[in-house]
């Protein structure tokens, strides 16, 4: 396959096809536990990320359409395990081996001075952290599935704590390692989000010692256990806070207004119409049982037209008049964990909910993680590689993409990802038959439909 134009000058270490051998490294580190494996773990955690790095909808329509030599060269496969021996391999692997991979490409995106320009305010990134739900049966399930009634019915499901960077100022989410949310060996009762927080805190301080960040959550997170949990992890917090589920933080909010106390600013986007004004008070007690607990509190006030919206925050930032809009941007960039993450992986390809084998011990969790690691390995394209974005340009929709991405995986060898995104971007000649493959076009010729 031959492509008509020639593609742009990439970062070294932050494209496809340097950050693949990198992660491979990593997995050829992890204990092989059998003895005598026909297929090495490292080759089918590789194919395992390859699968997800193709989006393909299942591990069947993989295995028949990956060709064995671009699974060689664009990924390092020596051997290439069937779907079967891929699950059975897969769910003996422990969650947190593979928990390093996503620091190895964190790292990289702080060697290239990506995330310079993630600092968002005092000096710290911003981090939003939410659940999510990926799994869901009534009959499939396994001893780490965590369980609900309904109807008479019991329900097993997998959740995970979701921890993304993001910024206002940039559409790419940089994942961080997600917390399994999971029955805990030798547990009778449910895992929850609050215990998988306080996991997920005290592994990321061992992963990232001096990151300075400030974490933003929904009001669930707004109680004062976490609050300690995160001041105990050195985080700053932008925490989310609604008046029926926090009547006592709001009661204190009237009494400093009545008594014309408070920091109030605000005015008018020229460009919009949009009118913000902003309240900051200092040294709120958060509910009335933990008068320990002190927080500042941060409200944003919108009024569009007739329509008026109200946010608000819970914060150990001391925040300036200059910086209460900037606060409030940060805590409405929470949405990004839901819109720009979650629902990408449920809706643009990635197949997140969908069962690709739950296994008896770690298999979908395990699979889970591989994807997550896939959507990262995106999201620094997205964000690092012009090759890339020229690529998405000429298709439109995430999901063409993939799918002109998986076309070409499967119809031609290549011999690296780059290949691929340049052959999308700007058009290839098949070898032997001439035609050009126009750029956007659904790479079908007059000699594909015989």
């Amino acid at each position: 396959m031959h492509t008509t134009h020639p593609s742009p000058r990439l970062r070294r270490h932050l494209h496809f096809d340097a950050l693949v051998p990198l992660i491979r490294r990593r997995f050829e580190e992890l204990p092989e536990q059998r003895r005598c494996p026909t297929f090495p773990l490292a080759d089918t955690l590789m194919a395992g990320l390859a699968l997800f790095a193709l989006k393909d909808p299942s591990l069947l329509a993989f295995q028949r359409r990956a060709l064995d030599h671009n699974l060689r060269s664009v990924f390092g496969l020596k051997a290439i395990p069937r779907d079967t021996q891929m699950r059975t391999i897969l769910d003996a692997v422990d969650p947190d081996h593979l928990r390093p991979v996503f620091r190895d490409l964190f790292r990289q995106l702080q060697r290239g001075k990506v995330l310079e320009k993630y600092v968002f305010l005092q000096g710290c990134y911003l981090v939003a952290l939410d659940g999510v739900e990926y799994f869901c049966s009534t009959k499939v399930h396994c001893d780490q599935c965590l369980t609900r009634q309904h109807n008479g019915e019991t329900y097993y499901y997998h959740q995970m704590l979701g921890a993304v960077l993001i910024h206002p100022d940039f559409p790419e989410v940089i994942p961080l390692a997600p917390e399994p949310i999971q029955r805990q060996d030798g547990q009778a009762k449910n895992d929850c989000e609050r215990n998988a927080a306080r996991r997920w805190l005290r592994r990321f301080r061992q992963d990232h010692l001096h990151l300075p960040v400030i974490i933003t959550e929904d009001a669930l997170s707004s109680n004062a256990p976490h609050i300690r949990d995160l001041k105990a992890a050195r985080c700053h917090f932008l925490l989310g806070v609604k008046p029926g589920d926090h009547a006592y933080l709001f009661e204190q909010v009237a009494q400093r207004l009545e008594a014309d106390q408070g920091a109030i600013t605000g005015g008018v986007d020229a460009a919009t119409g949009t009118t913000r004004s902003y309240l900051f008070l200092k040294d709120l007690r958060l509910n009335e049982a933990n008068p320990d607990v002190r927080v500042n509190f941060l409200q944003c006030v919108e009024c569009i037209g007739q329509e008026e919206h109200e946010w608000s925050w819970v914060t150990d930032l001391n925040l300036t008049a200059a910086h209460f809009g900037r606060g409030a941007q940060g805590g409405r960039t929470r949405w990004r964990i839901e819109n720009e993450t979650f629902n990408t992986l449920k809706n643009q390809g990635y197949h997140f909910e969908h069962n690709y084998g739950h296994g008896e011990k770690h298999l979908a969790v395990v699979l889970a993680l591989l994807m997550m690691t896939a959507f990262l390995i995106d999201q620094i394209q997205q964000k690092c590689n012009p090759l890339f974005r020229q690529a998405w340009a000429a298709k439109g929709p995430k999901c063409a993409l993939w799918e002109a991405l998986r076309h070409l995986f499967a119809s031609f060898e290549v011999t690296s990802m780059r290949e691929i995104y340049a052959a999308i971007a700007y058009g290839y000649v098949r070898p032997h038959l001439g035609p050009l493959i126009e750029p956007g076009s659904a790479g079908v010729t007059p000699d594909d439909t015989s």
